[in-house]
């Protein structure tokens, strides 16, 4: 039987003796003040900042649970159809999540059921075009 060498061999080196081990996503944005308001909605809280308020913000520090988000202000024009990024999030209760956002203003996409997340899933955008689909892992008790 043939065995596959690990993906890191392919490059040249070994494999590292201490590997990552986390990831924040850092995403460029026209305003990162909107884009705070907007990940507010989703229960997301500023936990360090850079710059001013509004926008003269041009980093900010995100989290909500375990998810951290890091936004900083575009140094070029951010194209919504280019966003080739997508943030994947989990809720405990969809359908009040997905509630919440309508109240607030938001359109979230309707919630389906695909196989990889049969408790459900939906989509929303951000104000700069990022996608966001957001799942629910359990059926509620």
């Amino acid at each position: 039987m043939h065995r596959r060498r690990p993906q890191a061999q392919r490059y040249g080196g070994p494999l590292p003796t201490i590997p990552v081990r986390d990831l924040v996503p850092y995403a460029h944005v026209r305003d990162v003040g909107a884009s705070v308001d907007f990940y507010t909605r989703l229960g997301f809280e500023p936990i360090s900042t850079v710059g001013g308020r509004g926008q003269d913000q041009w980093w900010v520090y995100l989290q909500a649970g375990r998810a951290r988000l890091m936004l900083a202000a575009a140094d070029e024009p951010v194209v919504p159809g280019a966003q080739g990024v997508l943030f994947y999030l989990y809720t405990d209760d969809l359908v009040a999540l997905r509630d919440g956002l309508v109240r607030s203003g938001l359109d979230p996409s309707p919630i389906t059921d695909p196989p990889h997340m049969p408790a459900g899933e939906m989509r929303v955008h951000d104000p700069d075009g990022y996608v966001l689909l957001i799942g629910q892992l359990r059926p509620k008790p």
